[in-house]
């Protein structure tokens, strides 16, 4: 276990507020939480363990005074900034259920949430974000009634974070806060993580304290770090990886977080602090690999070729290790030579040279990019799990690892594999089901307790999970954004040209398409408009119609958040059907077989200059 901390409890009867009281009684004057200002302020703020908790409870006194009460959903819209973290934490106390919203989420979903979730308070971070919520107070399907907005310039009627915490101030009374967290419980909610279902609509994942802190202890006992070590937070709270690693871990480990408001800054923070651990999506590791390439190639030959051969005699070194074997005396000292001669002197440019834990999630990791960072002695831990088993599921650590594989199940945690391949899990961290309009939660597990995750995969003789397939169709870009095809697809069909659509985007950074024209509409539409085509090859070259399939993309695109958007795409020429076999014999659409058979096409979508075809 990294922390030798006193847990103020058993794992699995510990709350949230109970570990920030140990913090502020035990490690008062150890710093907490830093954020820069912005351009005018580029020095770092921060504040200690006791310095949180006295903010914290006034925080919750203002919004006790808003009438927020026990058990109720409070949502979120806000990037990585103080009053994103400390109202969170505020939220808890009150015995309230913070939930983050994505802040690229489309006015659509935004209004789905806010209704599922029965919110009548949301707190979001300027004029951005309000042109998306101030409608909703005009919507009687919508029970939001008030929103709170950070930034004072941009709140209008609205109330601002400043006078709310000024409120909390004047009418802050001790006992009052102290009774009211220590109210909570293991099992009362600690979070509800909103994540994208298969039919395009959020789900709600409530999660415990009991499921959380349970997550934070077990994934704790994975990792060799320094007590009270920094943790660079540039991911969205909306996502379970850094409500994970940027709020509950710091708090177990009363260490300190370093929040990064713009996610694009994360490599210059990274040369800044130097960091001992750092989470990266696939995508960030693949962008730090490739600004590390690019210096490599402006190098002289002679220098780039001793880098090579350092790397070659540092990946040796790892799949020693990953074996399980002793590293032969000669090449630990000869990778300890050439390391600190060699490859430090770039890392330390980077920013990468104290890394002792380095890690990823949220979507497959390439392989090519783990044993690039392998050869510079950086082992990505990778990991896998969902937002419904509270993070992870399955992860390497430095006591066991193979590169490419998502590692062995963390404990208490048990895994099984279905006939189809499908993995199946169980135990405490899982969660008891989805959320109901209603408040009440509906179960996803059978009667034995098995959780059915939707991915398939093989375990090897060692016990290490290797993903092979996802048996759900749901997206996950190499950002880590999960995104529903199916949404995205039956978005863009809303035009009558449209017929059948395909999205792809797993594992890449944005979203391409195939589309086909619909075989009964598109002559129609062509006939009103003076087109003659004898076909629909011909239509789709037609100039008018390749026009206003453009427009259907925007369109689609204006009503889809950013992640979702559709960025290039190809207009094909053959409608599909069973004979050809893109759809079953009940016109369901076969994505393999589309993917295989268009393969060329979409992997042309990643490198062609144009953004339609």
């Amino acid at each position: 276990m990294t922390t030798n901390l006193r847990l103020p409890g058993q794992p699995d009867e510990l709350t949230l507020p109970a570990l920030l009281a140990r913090n502020a009684a035990e490690y008062g004057d150890l710093p907490a939480l830093s954020w820069r200002g912005g351009p005018d302020a580029p020095d770092w703020t921060t504040l200690t363990w006791a310095d949180v908790r006295r903010k914290v409870a006034v925080l919750a006194s203002g919004y006790a005074a808003l009438g927020i009460e026990r058990g109720e959903h409070v949502l979120m819209m806000m990037g990585n900034r103080p009053e994103h973290w400390l109202s969170d934490l505020a939220l808890v106390h009150l015995g309230a259920v913070p939930v983050t919203v994505y802040g690229t989420s489309a006015p659509e979903q935004i209004a789905h949430i806010a209704r599922h979730s029965r919110a009548r308070v949301a707190i979001v971070e300027g004029a951005r974000e309000l042109a998306r919520w101030e409608p909703l107070l005009a919507d009687d399907t919508v029970p939001l009634e008030r929103l709170v907005v950070a930034e004072a310039a941009d709140s209008g009627p609205h109330r601002t974070y400043g006078s709310l915490h000024a409120s909390g101030a004047r009418l802050h009374r001790p006992d009052a806060f102290e009774k009211a967290w220590q109210e909570a419980r293991p099992e009362d909610p600690l979070t509800v993580v909103y994540t994208s279902g298969t039919t395009g609509d959020p789900k709600g994942v409530r999660l415990t304290h009991r499921n959380i802190m349970l997550q934070a202890v077990r994934l704790d006992r994975n990792t060799q770090l320094p007590e009270h070590a920094e943790h660079i937070c540039y991911l969205p709270f909306a996502h379970i990886a850094e409500r994970i690693l940027g709020i509950y871990l710091p708090l177990l480990r009363a260490a300190h977080v370093r929040l990064v408001a713009d996610p694009a800054a994360v490599a210059v923070a990274v040369r800044e602090l130097h960091p001992v651990q750092f989470f990266g999506v696939p995508r960030v590791w693949e962008k730090l690999a490739a600004s590390v390439r690019a210096v490599l190639a402006k190098l002289p030959q002679e220098q780039r070729q001793a880098i090579e051969a350092a790397n070659d005699l540092v990946r040796t070194r790892a799949g020693h290790r990953e074996r399980g074997e002793e590293v032969p005396a000669a090449l630990e000292a000869s990778y300890t030579r050439t390391k600190e001669r060699v490859l430090d002197p770039l890392l330390v440019l980077a920013g990468l040279d104290r890394l002792q834990w380095t890690a990823s999630a949220t979507a497959p990791m390439p392989i090519d990019v783990v044993r690039f960072w392998a050869g510079w002695g950086v082992t990505i831990m990778d990991a896998w799990g969902l937002t419904e088993t509270s993070g992870v599921c399955t992860v390497n650590s430095p006591d066991g690892f193979r590169l490419g594989s998502v590692g062995r199940p963390i404990e208490g945690l048990e895994l099984k594999l279905a006939e189809d391949g499908e993995i199946l899990t169980r135990g405490a961290t899982v969660f008891a089901g989805y959320l109901r309009p209603d408040g009440s939660v509906e179960s996803a597990s059978d009667a034995e307790g098995w959780f059915p995750t939707g991915d398939i995969g093989r375990v090897d003789e060692d016990g290490y999970l290797w993903l092979t397939d996802r048996k759900k169709e749901l997206i996950i870009t190499s950002n880590g954004k999960n995104v529903s095809p199916a949404l995205v697809e039956n978005t863009v069909k809303e035009h009558p040209l449209i017929g059948q659509a395909l999205v792809h985007g797993d594992g890449r950074s944005y979203l391409v398409a195939l589309l086909v024209l619909d075989a009964e509409l598109a002559p129609a539409w062509a006939a009103a408009r003076g087109i003659e085509a004898v076909s629909l090859g011909a239509l789709a070259e037609h100039l008018a119609v390749r026009e206003e399939i453009a427009r259907a993309v925007e369109a689609a695109n204006a009503r889809l958040n950013r992640t979702e958007q559709i960025k290039r795409y190809r207009l094909l020429t053959e409608e599909w059907g069973p004979e050809s076999g893109e759809l079953t014999p009940s016109l369901k659409l076969r994505r393999r077989v589309v993917r295989e058979k268009y393969g060329a096409l979409i992997d042309g979508l990643y490198e062609d200059p144009y953004e339609a075809s």
